[in-house]
């Protein structure tokens, strides 16, 4: 199937003229009959809804349609992500493991909808997170530019946790 995917890309051209050299009307011939093989795969996978909507369309029209349709959603739902994430505050008294779980939970989320935040900045955004108690284990962390994977962070945070109470 990978050496038919230009049919998602390229409409299918006029039909060439009856004059035209074989070769023309042969490439022609040749993404038609690509356009219907991968048509049917594409409607094959669809759900029943989704299949009235688009079996009157070519592949490359059923994959513009498509795109729109879910384009949308995942904007919408990148935005709400976003919001979460950029809201999220540790309430003084709450367990740290859980809020940062629940935080690399959302960039994990927002990486999936194809908005990857720069690892600093996802880092940064944890770290404001954190309630005025948390301050001495913040500063020291930003004092010795510490660059930790979340999860190392995370068993950082849970230790300072442990110190504070």
């Amino acid at each position: 199937m990978d050496e038919k995917e230009y049919v998602l890309e390229k409409p299918i051209p006029p039909a060439p003229p009856p004059n035209a050299p074989k070769a023309v009307k042969d490439a022609y011939e040749k993404h038609v009959k690509d356009d219907n093989q991968v048509s049917c795969v594409m409607l094959a996978t669809m759900i029943t809804e989704l299949q009235k909507l688009h079996e009157d369309m070519k592949a490359h029209e059923m994959i513009v349609a498509l795109r729109q349709l879910y384009q949308g959603q995942s904007r919408h739902e990148r935005f709400l992500v976003s919001k979460a994430l950029f809201s999220c505050k540790l309430p003084s008294g709450n367990w740290v493991g859980p809020h940062v779980l629940k935080m690399i939970g959302y960039i994990t989320n927002l990486e999936k909808l194809g908005f990857s935040l720069q690892k600093e900045l996802a880092t940064d955004l944890i770290l404001q997170s954190l309630p005025e108690l948390y301050k001495g284990f913040v500063m020291n962390y930003m004092m010795h530019d510490l660059d930790k994977p979340f999860r190392e962070l995370l068993k950082m945070l849970q230790t300072a946790e442990e110190n504070l109470t």
